[in-house]
């Protein structure tokens, strides 16, 4: 009985794993030789071995010339890319991995904080902006994505000398939230609820802003804080 090493290794019977790249282009460049070289010996019809070792020989070739290669001349996926994103009326350059979530490059390139990660995943709605006046999941979607389209963070809906946005206001004139870390959310939510026209009820509100949790669950005075804006909103 011979124990085992791993899931594909035995004494007896050493297996070669391809997940370890250094063993598996070494086994293979020593099976190309040795094919190289058997075939050249086979007396095969038409000249079919010379063929067989010529060919063995310039795929060997190949993979020495790509093993040479310096790792830059290889696109790499992590190479920055640059972008420019018109945040708050404001533009911002940035140098950013493609793979940045717009969420990430507001928090970390921009250094605007409001927009909160909750879930990651979509799920939550704390990360809620608007993106040319839609709203959007910052958590899932790519900064790249963005280039040149106009991006709204609870940050930019303040008006002149500093005057709330109708729905901050009435957030905070019906107590509309506990903790606060959902609150930049939900209110992004909330405007493009009313601006979607999808503010005519209180359950049409729930329907619509259920795509944002709030654990202290001050879900009744987040729909009347709606529907108290939606009036100034439509108002204005």
């Amino acid at each position: 009985m011979h124990s085992v090493d791993g899931p594909f290794t035995t004494d007896a019977y050493p297996v070669m794993s391809t997940r370890d790249p250094a063993r598996f282009s070494a086994g293979r460049r020593s099976f190309l030789r040795g094919a190289a070289s058997g075939a050249a010996s086979i007396p095969l019809i038409g000249g079919t071995a010379a063929a067989l070792a010529q060919a063995s020989r310039a795929d060997l070739d190949r993979e020495g010339t790509a093993a040479q290669q310096p790792a830059g001349a290889r696109p790499r996926p992590d190479e920055p890319e640059t972008v420019t994103l018109r945040i708050n009326r404001q533009s911002h350059t940035l140098a950013i991995d493609p793979r940045t979530t717009l969420l990430d490059a507001l928090r970390d390139q921009v250094g605007l904080t409001g927009t909160k990660k909750g879930c990651g995943h979509g799920q939550c709605g704390a990360c809620t902006v608007h993106v040319d006046g839609q709203r959007i999941l910052s958590c899932m979607t790519f900064a790249v994505m963005l280039d040149g389209r106009e991006i709204t963070t609870i940050e930019g809906l303040t008006g002149p000398g500093g005057q709330l946005h109708p729905m901050q206001q009435a957030f905070i004139d019906h107590d509309a939230f506990q903790c606060g870390y959902c609150t930049p959310g939900q209110i992004m939510s909330a405007i493009a609820c009313v601006q979607e026209g999808h503010a005519g009820s209180a359950a049409e509100i729930r329907e619509y802003m259920s795509g944002n949790l709030c654990r202290c669950a001050a879900y009744p005075n987040i729909v009347t804080a709606v529907q108290q804006a939606a009036g100034l909103m439509k108002g204005s």
